[in-house]
Order: C-alpha cells, then sequence, then structure tokens
C-alpha cells in the first residue's frame, strides 16, 4: 500500500484522570492514546511535543511504528524525558519523518459508567 497521512498531526485535547473504576485492570485504567497508522514501506519516527496552559511544553517523546504496523500509544506510559501529568489540560504536536495517520482515543473510568471518545487529530503537512 502507498504513505498515506500527513507528517504533522495536532491533538487539541487532552486529559489524563488520575483516577480509575478499577486501577488494577489495565483494560479499565483512565488513559489517552494516540493510534498511529505507518501503511508505508519504511519504519517512521515520531516525536510528540505535549504543551500546557501554564507551563513551557514537555518533550520531544519519542517512538517508532514499523512499516506497514499501527501503535497505539498511551500517553499514560509516556516518561522519557518525564511523565505527562494527571488531572491536568494539555495538547499534543505529533510529527513524523513520513507520512502517518492519527486518531485520538479517551478511556475515563473514574465512574462505573465508563466514557469513551474518539475523533480524528488535525493533520497538516
Amino acid at each position: 500500500m502507498a504513505e498515506i497521512g500527513k507528517r504533522r498531526w495536532a491533538i487539541a485535547e487532552g486529559y489524563i484522570p488520575s483516577g480509575s473504576a478499577d486501577p488494577d485492570d489495565p483494560a479499565l485504567v483512565s488513559h489517552e492514546t494516540a493510534c498511529i497508522l505507518n501503511a508505508g514501506e519504511d519504519e517512521a519516527q515520531v516525536t510528540l511535543t505535549l504543551y500546557f496552559k501554564d507551563r513551557e511544553p514537555a518533550g520531544p517523546y519519542r517512538v517508532t511504528v514499523g512499516a506497514r504496523r499501527t501503535l497505539h500509544l498511551r500517553f499514560n506510559d509516556l516518561d522519557d524525558p518525564e511523565p505527562v501529568p494527571r488531572d491536568t489540560d494539555y495538547a499534543s504536536v505529533i510529527e513524523a519523518d513520513r507520512p502517518i495517520v492519527v486518531q485520538h482515543t479517551r478511556l475515563d473510568s473514574r465512574r462505573s459508567e465508563i466514557a469513551l471518545l474518539s475523533t480524528m487529530a488535525f493533520g497538516d503537512g
């Protein structure tokens, strides 16, 4: 398959709740995820930078997405150069050295009535 997507993406909305209905079940831990698709024939080097309303940006966080692969990257798991803060509004810019597609999801399981949202990121470039 030919490369599809863009090299720069933005997710204007980000927030990881610190609470979860069942913190011992990884599937039910509140989280944010960037679902990244690399449909191309070469691996993609991807960086993420996080922006906040009251502090300097965090990052870059670096990941590799294999050729013809997808990566569901939980922001909760990012810790280098620093962990993503909980209970804090942020936005993210995701850049790659080749075209990728990015979708954003959040699972908020602070209550037993679990909320899930998903949206396409904004692609530019």
